[in-house]
């Protein structure tokens, strides 16, 4: 998924867990289905809160890494598509503005919503993420690290990143994405909660 200025959202506990490594995978709450976001309040017994906010992260990984957020955070200059996050078809390509090239803009075929009946998604906007929010092969600790980086967040400061995974309309479009894709794990309300929590716990990158 795409923000014309931002990041957004896609991927499963295990993929997320696995990307942190054993530290993060020490605090994750265990049993927790892959497709739901832990309440902030699941990590209040992690007394240290470097850890606590590190595992808060591991979370919101569940949604950074899902397809729903991946496919358009992708490396190069084409998007994925499906929850097999293969090649997007017809080929397709970032252009200037991230909304595609001028023979074949995003819009020509995304719409304002979904088209369930020709399973095609939609929102407007609908771009990719500008080149320097590609996410494409990074841990999820990279990721982090790059979230919080000004130069190539989009100019977001901490508080903006909140608003922006908890309010913006088309990251919120990760959790309706339509007919023949997997929702981003949770709600849009629970991410926000848990990177509101890992602002405040001094948003720590695994």
């Amino acid at each position: 998924m795409i923000s014309i200025s931002r990041f957004s959202c896609h991927c499963l506990a295990t993929v997320a867990v696995s990307l942190v490594g054993g530290f993060v995978a020490a605090h994750s709450v265990r049993g927790a289905p892959a497709n739901t976001l832990a309440a902030p309040e699941s990590f209040a017994t992690i007394t240290d809160e470097r850890a606590r906010s590190v595992a808060l992260f591991g979370e919101i990984g569940k949604v950074i890494m899902s397809p729903r957020c991946m496919n358009c955070h992708s490396a190069g200059d084409r998007p994925r598509q499906g929850d097999n996050q293969r090649p997007h078809q017809p080929p397709v390509f970032r252009g200037a503005d991230g909304m595609g090239l001028p023979a074949m803009r995003c819009a020509t075929c995304h719409q304002k919503g979904n088209f369930d009946p020709a399973r095609m998604p939609g929102h407007e906007p609908w771009a990719m993420a500008p080149v320097e929010m590609v996410w494409e092969g990074k841990t999820l600790g990279q990721i982090c690290v790059q979230m919080k980086d000004p130069a190539r967040n989009g100019g977001m400061s901490l508080p903006d990143i909140v608003h922006h995974i908890g309010d913006d309309g088309l990251v919120g479009w990760a959790w309706s994405p339509g007919v023949g894709r997997t929702p981003a794990p949770g709600t849009q309300k629970e991410a926000k909660g848990l990177v509101e929590a890992w602002v405040k716990s001094g948003a720590a990158c695994p």
